[in-house]
């Protein structure tokens, strides 16, 4: 299997082992990097027993997420608490274990590895814990403690949750109610009214605008808002500043030349054909799909489509079965010799690993050499630049500061002609606007508030570079008059009539069509853009408008009924049911097999839910289990 970083295949099968282990969707990627310790940490945020979670445990799992999806620090604090939550639970689920005596097996353990690491044998025979540990790390990017650790958790689970579900069963009248509820659908004649599409045509008058501000002028407050003075010590200045010659970039070119090192590798892409857990018959049927597929691409099928529609590898199906560059040691060796013995363009005949049936395609070639200067020149100056320019930045911040601290008093205009620093000021803020002279820099603004007037701050780092501030002028939190206040007035006016005017439409609309005009007439008299939507079943929608849940008591009227409005948040939708189709009985025998499937997988969750509930109320009762969240706090936003 090719790929070099965690997103390649033995990974991703990892994962499916883990994660009933490691929970829903959001820790998908949550692998601890050390084996479960007993230890208790000074910093406790859970403790179960004997065993506890600390901060440093839920930090680490964050780092995983953090990892791979840089941007989520808005949502640290929700994350935070779903992975205190899956610990917890996964340390709950060991003392119950004790308690009851259930356990994992060696030979059971041993079965599920060989499973997923069936290179770990050869021919029944153990290949050794230096090359098993070699594959493990490999594949999976783990140590042998924590792969059969986690190996274990996941057994454990799965005994727990057979135990809570082997009873569990779906009668005839829960296939049949699931049976109606997937198969009626109604078609619905529908308007969506929207008061923001109406704000654009209510404009109140002078009376109506001075009546809103006295009746509601208490919620017309303006806030305290200050104006700043700054000077900017600018890195992009400093940046367009700085020259920098070649002989300087090729000195640094020849102190780091190994990473300019490209070693023998291809771009390939493939195409997948899982054989993992699969019996001989069922191996000897994917060999002859993917030598069918083989047939389609050398007729003259496009590699990429024909691997978005076949391939099993969800890491690069969707990308036409593109995995990038690939070098010598990163894949299996079956894997490995055929890509690199294809010259560019060509297809490899199947190729056979212990993951299934790969068809390979090379995309590019590249034999290892070193870059010249002249090629990465541009990018040395890149990288050359900036930290050039933030160290100039670093050492006038620091002038600065020591400037400030030895004359407290000093002027900023002072300070800008000693460091040839230009002077803005910013518009009135107050602490809730963004401060967009400096970035919207957050530290900046707190800075202008706790400041006393006329005090001169010390450097503080914003995106645009070192900022020194000085307070010009308070101006103190004040009822607003209407003149200052008049834009917010006409919006919450014209919020208020809209959505008033919303409502009446629709009471309107309905009124028409109950007394016999035609749903589509009746709405364009209105000025709406009355629709018809497809039919829909309970578990469909109409797209931009309404789920069929929202939508449950169409299912309840017969064709040509009209309902009441429909309460969307701030918007309205009125439908008449235009119409309406019951299941089909003789349909039912092709989906009992499909419904019976669904019904059992969402009652043997719930009931796993009430068991975890279950256990975490009694642990809770019993004085073995104690939450301290508010450790979380340090995590961003704690919901």
């Amino acid at each position: 299997m090719a790929g070099a970083d965690k997103s390649k295949l033995g990974y991703r099968i990892l994962l499916g082992v883990v994660v009933l282990v490691l929970g829903g969707s959001m820790l998908l990627y949550l692998v601890p990097q050390s084996p479960v310790s007993g230890e208790v940490s000074t910093d406790t945020v859970a403790k179960i027993g004997d065993e506890s979670v600390s901060v440093q445990d839920v930090r680490q799992q964050l780092n995983q997420i953090e990892q791979r999806n840089p941007n989520m620090k808005p949502l640290e604090g929700l994350y935070a608490q779903q992975i205190l939550k899956q610990l917890v639970f996964q340390k709950e689920i060991e003392y119950e274990a004790k308690r009851l005596g259930i356990g994992v097996s060696d030979q059971e353990q041993a079965d599920r590895i060989r499973q997923y690491v069936p290179t770990a044998y050869n021919g029944g025979q153990f290949v050794g814990r230096d090359r098993y540990s070699a594959e493990v790390q490999a594949r999976f990017q783990l140590t042998v403690p924590v792969f059969e650790e986690l190996i274990r958790q996941g057994l454990l689970e799965e005994k727990f949750r057979k135990l809570v579900t082997d009873g569990i069963s779906v009668g005839p009248a829960e296939l049949q109610e699931e049976f109606r509820y997937k198969n009626e659908k109604v078609k619905l004649d529908y308007a969506l009214i929207k008061p923001e599409d109406l704000e654009a045509k209510i404009s109140p008058d002078e009376a109506e605008i001075r009546s809103a501000y006295e009746k509601n002028k208490a919620k017309y407050q303006e806030p305290e808002r200050r104006v700043a003075r700054y000077a900017v010590v600018d890195v992009n200045q400093i940046r367009q500043s700085l020259q920098v010659s070649d002989d300087v970039l090729k000195q640094q070119y020849m102190t780091s030349i190994q990473q300019y090192q490209v070693p023998n590798r291809v771009h390939v892409e493939h195409i997948l054909f899982m054989t993992v857990g699969k019996t001989d018959a069922e191996v000897e049927e994917i060999r002859k799909k993917a030598e069918d597929v083989l047939k389609q691409i050398k007729k003259g099928g496009k590699f990429e489509d024909l691997a978005k529609k076949y391939s099993e590898d969800p890491g690069s199906k969707d990308k036409g079965g593109d995995l990038n560059w690939i070098t010598q040691g990163q894949t299996v060796p079956e894997f490995e010799k055929a890509a690199f013995s294809l010259n560019a363009g060509q297809i490899s005949d199947l190729v056979k690993s212990q993951y299934g049936f790969h068809i390979i395609k090379v995309v590019e070639k590249e034999t290892a050499h070193t870059k010249p200067f002249e090629e990465v020149k541009d990018s040395l100056r890149a990288n050359f630049l900036p930290t050039q320019a933030d160290k100039q930045a670093n050492a006038i911040a620091d002038q600065l500061t020591t400037a400030i601290r030895q004359s407290p008093r000093i002027s900023l205009d002072d300070l800008a002609k000693q460091f040839h620093l230009t002077i803005g000021e910013t518009r009135p803020v107050a602490a809730s606007d963004p401060l967009l002279e400096l970035a919207n820099s957050q530290e900046a603004k707190d800075a202008i508030f706790r400041a006393r007037q006329e005090e001169t701050s010390l450097p503080i780092r914003t995106d645009r570079g070192y900022v020194v501030l000085s307070v010009k002028s308070i101006l103190p939190a004040h009822q607003g008059s209407l003149e200052e206040v008049r834009d917010r007035v006409i919006t919450d006016l014209k919020r208020e009539k809209s959505t008033d005017l919303a409502k009446s439409k629709g009471d309107e609309l309905i009124k028409r069509v109950r007394a016999g005009e035609k749903f589509d007439g009746a709405g364009r008299a209105l000025g709406l853009e009355p629709k018809t939507s497809d039919l829909i079943a309970r578990d469909g929608s109409i797209p931009s408008a309404a789920s069929g849940k929202q939508l449950s008591a169409a299912f309840s009227l017969k064709a040509g009924d009209v309902a009441a409005p429909l309460s969307l948040g701030q918007n309205w939708l009125v439908y008449r049911v235009a119409e309406k189709t019951e299941a089909n009985p003789s349909d039912f025998d092709k989906q009992k097999k499909q419904l019976t499937e669904e019904l059992l997988q969402s009652k043997r969750s719930l009931a796993f839910e009430a068991f975890q509930k279950a256990l975490d109320n009694r642990l809770k009762q019993e004085g073995k289990l104690k939450l301290m969240p508010d450790k979380l706090k340090s995590f961003g936003a704690f919901g």
